[in-house]
């Protein structure tokens, strides 16, 4: 089993590999934008109000640790994740990583779904991908494989959470008499919906890349 990690560092960490995954030119965070990004009200569980100094003191262990590197020679130091090096991943396996680091158990289904609009990932991807990360201790099932509502997480809870986890107070499934198919489309929608979405912000990203390129023509022509 991997060494166990504090909310915040894997809060972090989700953040990290989320915003490497989705934006469209990915740059190292500032440490503005990783407390913003672990704040945000969207695609976390719980939501969280962390500062500065409690996100800068957990940058400082991650790095101790091999898993953040700080980038300096800007404006401001910057972070990024070492993790395909740290624990030797692909990218389907780090974004499902990152999927349940930032919202913690969930069933296979959900987090295939919510994963995918980090790196697009169908069913097949997902079953190689999620039995390689649990022969390896970094994705653990709560209940047994294959039962209805069954939810996984993540291998980097301490083991007093885990006891909490697999004593099914924190495990219920709230949708468990939902129509196991019913369950599975839900959740390819909101996949799609996610992934449409980071999709429009790239499309916009670049967009403004080519004005601010045709504002720059416009006045070299005009000079």
């Amino acid at each position: 089993m991997p060494d166990p990690l504090s909310p915040i560092e894997r809060r972090v960490l989700g953040v990290l590999v989320e915003k490497a995954l989705t934006a469209a030119s990915p740059e190292p965070l500032s440490l503005n934008a990783i407390v913003t990004g672990s704040n945000q009200k969207s695609n976390r569980d719980p939501v969280t109000n962390l500062d500065e100094p409690e996100v800068d003191t957990t940058l400082t262990s991650l790095q101790q640790k091999g898993l953040v590197m700080k980038v300096t020679g800007g404006r401001v130091e910057r972070w990024r994740h070492n993790l395909y090096d740290a624990w030797q991943v692909s990218k389907p396996e780090l974004a499902f990583l990152a999927e349940l680091l930032l919202r913690g158990p969930q069933t296979l289904a959900e987090a295939r779904a919510r994963a995918s609009r980090m790196e697009p990932l169908d069913q097949g991807t997902v079953s190689a991908v999620s039995k390689g990360l649990v022969d390896r201790g970094y994705v653990i099932w709560l209940n047994p494989e294959g039962k209805r509502g069954a939810k996984l997480s993540h291998g980097f809870h301490s083991p007093e959470e885990l006891d909490e986890l697999r004593s099914g107070r924190s495990v219920v499934s709230t949708s468990a008499e939902a129509p196991a198919g019913a369950m599975d489309q839900m959740s390819d929608l909101q996949g799609r919906l996610q992934q449409a979405l980071a999709e429009i912000t790239k499309l916009q990203a670049e967009v403004e890349a080519l004005r601010s390129e045709m504002a720059t023509l416009r006045a070299s022509t005009a000079a």
